[in-house]
């Protein structure tokens, strides 16, 4: 170690990005801020910021996601006791970008996390944002452009990555309970994969397959009329970590 020179090295920073997805009215919508600041001073962003010399990938991850929607991280799906309702977000890792060119001001690798709630509330804009939407995925994908401004940095690969990420792990996980509150319906749970696929689903079919499929919902023992028509009963997730069989995505 007395020979080896940091400074030989060129210096870079390291950043969280997050893509915060929830189903509002129906629709998947992704958290995006606009930012106050250069670089990209008034372009549409995804949150994050930068990681601190003292935390690690996932403290800054749960940090700045405590900071732009005041949740708090929960353990992975699956990881409870069956029948326990997990707390907070789920947050996963989802990939690691690089690009020399990502940031102009220096060498900025970003570290891109995947954030799943239920229907958040609307977002307060903190740190260097101006402001900050819920924008439903739809609107975003498909043009270049949102709001006639292009999103910054590469944070438009980011998003797509993500929704990419959550549209394929409900196919086989439970991931899409985490979209729900602790306690729903059937019905509620098929507009999740609806919002999030873009599809849709026969009710009868999808209530055969999920009651049907081991581990993946719970009854809880109570029931709803929050839909109207006659009292549904409700579910909690399950234990299952994978959905055997698994929920296909229908083909487009």
């Amino acid at each position: 170690m007395s020979r080896y020179d940091p400074s030989a090295f060129p210096p870079f920073a390291v950043t969280v990005d997050l893509v915060v997805l929830t189903v509002r009215d129906h629709e998947l919508c992704a958290l995006l801020v606009k930012r106050g600041e250069a670089p990209f001073q008034g372009y549409w962003a995804l949150p994050g910021g930068f990681v601190r010399l003292d935390e690690g990938l996932a403290e800054a991850a749960s940090r700045e996601l405590a900071e732009e929607t005041g949740l708090r991280a929960q353990s992975l799906p699956g990881s409870l006791p069956a029948g326990q309702a997990p707390a907070g977000a789920h947050l996963e890792q989802l990939a690691t970008y690089g690009h020399p060119q990502r940031d102009p001001r220096m060498r900025v690798v970003s570290v891109a996390h995947l954030v799943l709630a239920p229907d958040l509330p609307s977002p307060r804009a903190g740190g260097d944002a101006s402001s900050a939407r819920w924008a439903p995925v739809s609107e975003l994908f498909g043009e270049e452009r949102n709001d006639g401004v292009l999103l910054a940095f590469d944070h438009g690969q980011i998003l797509a990555d993500g929704v990419e990420r959550a549209r394929s792990k409900i196919e086989y996980s439970s991931l899409a309970t985490a979209f729900c509150p602790p306690e729903f319906t059937v019905g509620e749970l098929r507009r999740v994969y609806e919002a999030v696929w873009g599809v849709v689903l026969d009710p009868r079919n999808f209530h055969r397959k999920v009651t049907g499929t081991p581990g993946f919902l719970l009854p809880s023992g109570g029931t709803t009329t929050r839909q109207g028509g006659r009292p549904a009963q409700l579910f909690k997730a399950g234990g299952a970590t994978v959905l055997n069989p698994p929920m296909l995505r229908p083909e487009s």
